[in-house]
Parts: structure tokens; C-alpha cells; sequence
């Protein structure tokens, strides 16, 4: 079972949106509607954990990626 986030769809631009998380498979269709209050909802698209393991070949090291390593990307 995975646990998405949905978010409340307001009627009006002044009113709060909610989010909630709520645990279903992957195989079940989104939420069209909060199941306890029958709000309209919207998945919201969430980014996972990510590990990299490694180092970066000495190549790569050695020559920034802007060209000057002044910008602080290395």
C-alpha cells in the first residue's frame, strides 16, 4: 500500500485547501473527493527519498560544470 497526499479543490479562491494523506494501492483509481467531508480532491504529485552512493570519476571532479567554478556548482 503506498500513502499519497491529496489536496482540498476550493470553490472559491478565498477558501484554505487541505491536504491529507491517505494509504491505497497502486492499483486504485485517485480520489475525486475527500471521503469524509465530499470536498473535491487532487493527488498531488510528491517527490521520494532518493540515496546515491559513489563517488564522481576524477574527470568530472576536476572540471566544473559551469566552466568556472566560481558559481559554487562543485
Amino acid at each position: 500500500m503506498a500513502t499519497y497526499i491529496y489536496e482540498t479543490v476550493p470553490d472559491s479562491p478565498d477558501a484554505p485547501v487541505r491536504r491529507f494523506e491517505i494509504k491505497q494501492s497502486m492499483k486504485e483509481s485517485p480520489l475525486t473527493t475527500d471521503p469524509n467531508t465530499g470536498e473535491k480532491v487532487r493527488r498531488v504529485i510528491a517527490g521520494g527519498l532518493g540515496i546515491m552512493t559513489g563517488a564522481r570519476s576524477s574527470s568530472a571532479a576536476a572540471k566544473p560544470a559551469c566552466g568556472t567554478g566560481r558559481c559554487g556548482c562543485c
